[in-house]
């Protein structure tokens, strides 16, 4: 029995640079993430609990989301299984540093003050950042 996937060849010294997911591709992915490799049928399921979509809609996304590599699709069976070739840390590095470069000019205090100027942070969130604040100033001498 051979596994075709359908995915880019790339070299193994070098990870890819992979597109940023769309809104609509993101959905997908984060399916991908909480359930692990899934079917069309599995995902639209997952999806349409949060709102309706139609199936063919997901299943074409799917296929174009294989075709960019951000997907990888195992057709060894009649109903063909998708994984997530990145990582959700990678997905929000990848859009982070891109907002960061886009909309604050590559200053990261400009990005955190605005968030946290934008949406109130729990005490264990600030307590959280404070401690990640210390190991990072810490390392940083």
């Amino acid at each position: 029995m051979t596994i075709r996937k359908t995915s880019y060849y790339y070299p193994a010294m070098a990870k890819p640079k992979l597109p940023e997911p769309t809104d609509g591709e993101l959905e997908i992915l984060q399916v991908l993430w909480e359930t692990g490799p899934a079917t069309v049928r599995e995902v639209h399921e997952r999806l349409c609990d949060r709102r309706p979509v139609v199936y063919t809609t997901v299943l074409k996304l799917m296929q174009i989301m294989a075709e960019k590599g951000l997907v990888e699709r195992d057709e060894s069976q009649r109903a063909h299984l998708y994984r997530a070739r990145l990582t959700q840390d990678e997905a929000r590095r990848m859009l982070v540093g891109d907002l960061l470069d886009r909309l604050f000019q590559g200053s990261a205090k400009q990005l955190v003050m605005q968030a946290l100027s934008s949406q109130k942070a729990t005490r264990e969130e600030l307590s959280e950042i404070r401690r990640m604040l210390d190991e990072m100033t810490r390392g940083a001498k």
